[in-house]
């Protein structure tokens, strides 16, 4: 018999051995929230995608169907939560609705046809976590959505899940978005429903910082994906650029992704290969390790929800170097210049070099990372995002009493 403080939490991720940055964010989220609220399950819904034909598609789904008890196993997971992976089976050449609508028949198999037993089900990413959990809680659930998708746009330009995300919209109990930036999105694709949608960040951890302070900027950090929208070429020239003119500076890359190969060779052919250390995707407490042990984050993406990795530096006591590309212009809003130095997205590495070389003529004595450090902790603390869910998940805790929605 589920408690009424008891919490489902929904997530096509979480953090696997083989893509430990896949979902790190609903992890710090699970960590953030899981000590003031009862049990709590985590349901991974695990895309496995499947190259079939036609005719193989039925007789791979029973098998599938077969096997599935065989892999559900409930595991610990952080703070005290417990974790239900559930492989879905995702054939190929799918929209994001007949995606979600994969997820959601697959959970309802590993749940045995019965409903998520929890009170309270949230939600990570619209249509891949909130169809599944609206398709499955119980009847008198509350169920809430966060939204952090930084591919939307191919989201909603798809006919048949632009009218499943407006669905959701209506039915679920609460929907959040982590930036105002995604947010102003949302209300523009549905302006009806905007009164549903509600600003809740990601939660970041503030415990750990670095045991001395950065007295340089000479060891160059990049935490991500390793694509297109991340910047990461210009990232590489830009560094190229500065290297020549200071050969002491380095440039570890911690992610995975399409452009590996081609920024390996990349550094070869700009003769800095030797200065730039490429670690493939590292899980989230190396990635934070990392920022304690570099000098400088340097995020060059081209566009951006949030920034998870920009906050991590900032509270680790790393200044940043970041374009405005979305989120960070929300997430940083009055502590810009005291974290470090925005630059604009640029087709081009000047930005992230004309950047580099006015951070370095202001550090450090204009900036202060303190001050940026404790404004964080407050915007996107765990404290602080726990209890924005809090006053949702259970608003008969709050003064005032009374269900909401």
């Amino acid at each position: 018999m589920a408690g009424d403080r008891d919490v489902a939490i929904v997530s096509p991720w979480y953090p696997l051995p083989q893509t430990p940055f896949a979902g790190a964010f609903v992890q710090a989220m699970v960590e953030a929230t899981a000590p003031g609220v009862g049990e709590v399950t985590v349901y991974h819904t695990d895309a496995w995608p499947a190259k079939l034909k036609p005719e193989e598609a039925a007789a791979a789904a029973e098998a599938h169907r077969r096997l599935l008890p065989v892999a559900l196993r409930r595991t610990p997971t952080v703070a005290g939560a417990e974790l239900l992976r559930v492989p879905v089976l995702i054939p190929p050449k799918c929209s994001y609705a007949e995606l979600a609508r994969h997820h959601a028949s697959w959970l309802r198999e590993a749940l045995g046809g019965e409903p998520i037993p929890a009170p309270v089900v949230h939600a990570h990413v619209g249509l891949r976590g909130g169809w599944p959990a609206l398709e499955n809680a119980r009847p008198d659930a509350r169920v809430f959505v966060t939204e952090h998708a930084s591919y939307i746009d191919r989201v909603l330009d798809q006919p048949d899940s632009l009218e499943m995300y407006g669905e959701i919209l209506e039915r679920c109990t609460g929907f959040f978005a982590v930036t105002e930036a995604l947010r102003d999105k949302l209300v523009a694709a549905f302006p009806s429903l905007a009164h549903k949608i509600e600003l809740i960040s990601n939660p970041i951890s503030f415990e750990e910082r670095r045991p001395e302070p950065v007295t340089e900027l000479r060891r160059w950090l990049y935490v991500g994906t390793l694509i297109e929208r991340k910047g990461v070429g210009w990232l590489l020239e830009a560094f190229a650029k500065c290297h020549a003119e200071d050969p002491k500076l380095t440039l570890t890359i911690a992610g995975s992704g399409t452009l590996a190969d081609e920024l390996a060779r990349r550094a070869g052919e700009l003769q800095v290969d030797q200065a730039v250390t490429m670690l493939g995707a590292v899980p989230p407490d190396e990635a934070t390790r990392l920022m304690r042990e570099h000098d400088l984050l340097v995020h060059p993406a081209r566009w951006e929800t949030f920034g998870v990795s920009i906050i991590e530096a900032v509270a680790a006591g790393m200044p940043v170097l970041v374009t405005r590309c979305g989120g960070p212009e929300h997430t940083l809003a009055g502590i810009e210049d005291a974290a470090g130095q925005m630059v604009d997205v640029e087709e081009s590495a000047d930005s992230l070099v004309e950047g580099y070389h006015r951070l370095r003529e202001r550090f450090p004595q204009d900036l202060d990372l303190e001050r940026a450090r404790r404004t964080l902790d407050d915007r996107f603390g765990y404290r602080t995002v726990a209890e924005a869910h809090y006053e949702h998940w259970f608003p008969k805790d709050t003064a005032g009493g009374g269900d909401e929605g």
